[in-house]
């Protein structure tokens, strides 16, 4: 899922529920690389920004 807060369409709701999980942390792993965010994982979203 790709969240983009600058978006009129944004949704608060939807970024909280996507990236908190069950024990009430973000879901692991997490990563930050420059204004980008990478929270839980997909090797796809992980491959296009970190290379493979």
């Amino acid at each position: 899922m790709r969240l983009e807060p600058k978006k009129d369409s944004f949704d608060a709701d939807a970024l909280e529920g996507a990236a908190i999980g069950p024990s009430g942390n973000l879901r692991a792993p997490t990563l930050r690389t420059g204004k980008t965010w990478f929270v839980g994982f997909s090797a796809d979203a992980w491959d296009e920004r970190l290379g493979s």
